[in-house]
């Protein structure tokens, strides 16, 4: 008899452990910007990656901006389970994880792209005393990307912080983005990203800031008669999961989706420049906007403004926050040291 049970409880094994290897898995991937945008190419490589990697198992249906909610509702979906993947940019997370607040400072990011992306895919900081910070508000960092220079455009030239004195900008609901802006002189107006066009339009602001392929691709820059190019800061997205449906899936899943991370990082690095570039090109053509590109002493003087704030992001994001810049910071100076 007990023979029997075990050949049953055997058998009954091997069945589970079949249907689980064919198990077929729907994800939903939200993102914070429309079809086209990096974002949307960095789901779509994933998407293809992780099917190639698991056979067909995991099927990723994406979801441009909009169609599940603003970028608040997205991290909460994700919170709740309800979806399995979306974006979630610090410059709205700063608010739910004050921690995340460390990718908007101003000029703490290194001049070379390639550090970045490095230090960005790889390092024990942001995947380590960072990564709690999310797992705290119930969200698992997946990656981290950057999507190119944050650019800003305006109605007048803006190539020193006297110039920004009045100017109402917009920025997102960061309360450390807030403090970054007012450091300069400006008027910092948080905005939902698909009212800026609007904004612009209406003179409820008069300023906005983001990556270029976003301003080509929201039209901003008919609405603006200036693009300046500070480099004082990469846009900084973050993927995000919720962390017991990673935790509930098979190892073999996992490892797929590390995999296809860091393939779909490596891919987005070269992705994000092209596209950036060829929106650029589409701006001018369609356009007579100035473009201003800061030199090394105007910068100077921004940089000096926004030194002051990194005590303030200290504050908001405490003794954790204080030990995730301080490993950033670090980080960096090692990685453009061995770039050199």
């Amino acid at each position: 008899m007990s023979r029997m049970i075990g050949l049953t409880m055997a058998l009954a094994a091997l069945l589970f452990s079949a249907v689980a290897s064919a198990a077929q898995y729907n994800w939903k991937f939200a993102l914070e910007e429309i079809d086209g945008s990096v974002q949307d190419h960095y789901a779509t490589k994933f998407a293809e990656l992780m099917k190639e990697k698991t056979d067909g198992k995991v099927d990723i249906q994406i979801y441009p901006y909009g169609s599940l909610g603003t970028s608040t509702q997205l991290t909460e979906l994700v919170q709740n389970g309800a979806i399995q993947l979306a974006f979630a940019s610090p410059g709205h997370l700063g608010s739910i994880v004050p921690e995340v607040q460390v990718m908007t400072l101003h000029f703490l990011f290194s001049d070379n792209p390639k550090v970045n992306k490095e230090v960005l895919s790889d390092s024990d900081t942001l995947y380590g005393p960072l990564a709690d910070a999310y797992l705290d508000k119930n969200l698992k960092l997946i990656s981290l990307i950057d999507e190119g220079w944050m650019v800003w455009t305006a109605n007048k030239p803006i190539t020193k912080p006297s110039d920004f004195q009045g100017v109402k900008i917009r920025t997102m609901v960061s309360p450390l983005l807030l403090k970054e802006y007012k450091a300069y002189g400006a008027n910092p107006t948080p905005m939902a990203y698909s009212e800026v066009y609007s904004g612009l339009q209406l003179g409820t602001i008069d300023a906005q800031v983001n990556p270029v392929f976003a301003i080509e691709e929201m039209s901003f820059y008919e609405q603006q008669k200036y693009m300046i190019f500070p480099r004082h800061l990469p846009f900084i997205a973050s993927v995000v999961t919720n962390p017991a449906f990673y935790k509930g899936l098979p190892d073999d899943i996992k490892k797929a989706v590390q995999a296809s991370k860091q393939e779909a990082d490596d891919y987005i690095f070269k992705v994000q420049r092209q596209l950036n570039d060829k929106r650029m090109d589409i701006i001018k053509k369609k356009s007579n906007i100035k473009v201003i590109h800061l030199d090394a002493q105007q910068r100077a003087a921004f940089r000096k403004l926004a030194m002051p704030v990194r005590d303030e992001y200290k504050d908001m994001a405490g003794p954790r926050g204080a030990k995730i810049l301080k490993g950033l910071e670090k980080d960096i100076q090692q990685t453009e040291a061995k770039m050199e």
